[in-house]
């Protein structure tokens, strides 16, 4: 158990001004501790939520010094110097990664979620009365090699070299849910679970969810138990203190391998307002808050805010009903000091709006400051409306 790994030490209580310390500087929110570059605020996060492709920009966005080049730079690392890959992750969710994670992501999430997907797939095949795993095998091979010679394509485009990828099966047939599948969409989604290929670039702007696809980057095979160590190591750096719930939603994982992760870093318990909780061993000292007040204007499926499951230390449990929806994806979030105060939203014409849901301690220098991240956000937004994918109550109604 992880708890023994802190035997001998006294548990340090860890409370919520402390909390919201570490998350400003660690999660570049403050303003001096704000990033440099997309790789930089990456690899600071762990992971950025990719199932919305405007969540990337707008989080890197949100967390630079000078944001006025995000979407130039945040395409150069995703594109051009793949410094960044955009791949399935925990919990099944698409993200976007450092590449030196991959492998550890592959071998310590990505391995399970795969083996399952394409028993599904061959499941749902057979039961359908579609073609073998040998023609599936077949089919799959065929198509990664004329994505390897284009370097980058759509299904359309590979259904072009590879006819079969066209195929159908009825899903669930006789169900509410019956539906028709085609080969191409389901096993490019196995093949990316796989880490046979990845995300490659949006058809239209960066906001678009229209993805080409590339053969994924190699990497080496790691064990699974000591890729989860690296990658829990890495996470809980980054967002400790977190506890066993928190470290089982966000990775997906079961209990036994959160707690035997827990173990082979030598992670050390402390006490928190919601119970035990751990930090990485090293990581028992003081943090002292960032000497100026913050605000941040966040996106929905921000990594800081679905970063722990939970969140009564950073968002008051009756802003959830405006800020959620039912699905219990985060929308646009308006920060100060390490708390979540309102939501904001672009409307058709441009302007950036917010309103303030809780006001405790909230003066003209909090309003003052959340004006000014809205002027950056429009300054760099330009041109570009952004919609989220997953829109809430105070969202939509900011928006009209």
């Amino acid at each position: 158990m992880a708890a023994e790994a802190g035997v001998g030490d006294a548990e340090r209580y860890i409370g919520v001004a402390e909390r919201r310390a570490r998350l400003a500087s660690r999660h570049r929110l403050a303003g001096a501790a704000r990033a440099g570059g997309p790789e930089e605020v990456a690899g600071s996060l762990v992971a950025l939520h990719g199932t919305d492709p405007a969540t990337v920009y707008l989080a890197v966005g949100a967390r630079l010094a000078d944001p006025a080049r995000t979407v130039a730079e945040t395409g150069r690392a995703l594109y051009e110097d793949r410094a960044l890959v955009r791949m399935h992750g925990m919990r099944h969710t698409v993200f976007v990664f450092p590449t030196d994670l991959t492998a550890v992501v592959h071998a310590s999430t990505g391995l399970a979620v795969a083996a399952r997907e394409r028993a599904a797939l061959l499941k749902h095949m057979a039961t359908a009365g579609a073609p073998d795993a040998a023609w599936l095998k077949e089919v799959e091979e065929s198509a990664l090699a004329a994505l390897a010679l284009r370097g980058q394509a759509t299904a359309a485009e590979l259904a072009a070299d590879e006819p079969r990828l066209r195929e159908q099966f009825v899903y669930a047939a006789g169900k509410s849910y019956e539906g028709l599948h085609t080969v191409s969409t389901r096993l490019l989604k196995v093949l990316g679970v796989e880490g046979k290929v990845v995300r490659g670039r949006p058809l239209g702007s960066w906001t678009s969810s229209q993805f080409r696809w590339a053969v994924a980057p190699a990497h080496p095979e790691l064990d699974p138990a000591e890729a989860q160590s690296a990658l829990l190591r890495r996470w809980l750096t980054a967002c400790g203190p977190a506890t066993e719930d928190d470290l089982k939603w966000w990775t997906g994982w079961r209990v036994t391998d959160v707690r035997r992760a827990l173990a082979a870093i030598g992670a050390r318990p402390v006490t928190l307002d919601e119970g035990p909780g751990y930090v990485v061993d090293g990581d028992l000292g003081p943090v002292a808050g960032p000497a100026e007040p913050w605000a941040a204007l966040l996106p929905g499926l921000d990594p800081t805010a679905m970063g722990w499951r939970q969140r009564d230390w950073y968002l008051a449990p009756e802003l959830r009903p405006a800020l959620f929806d039912g699905s219990g994806n985060v929308g646009p979030t308006v920060w100060w000091n390490g708390r979540v105060i309102g939501a904001w939203a672009q409307r058709p014409d441009g302007e950036v709006v917010w309103r303030l849901l809780d006001t405790q301690g909230v003066g003209r220098d909090a309003e003052a400051a959340i004006a000014a991240e809205a002027g950056r956000l429009r300054g760099w937004l330009g041109a570009t409306r952004v919609t989220p994918r997953f829109r809430t109550p105070l969202e939509k109604e900011l928006a009209r």
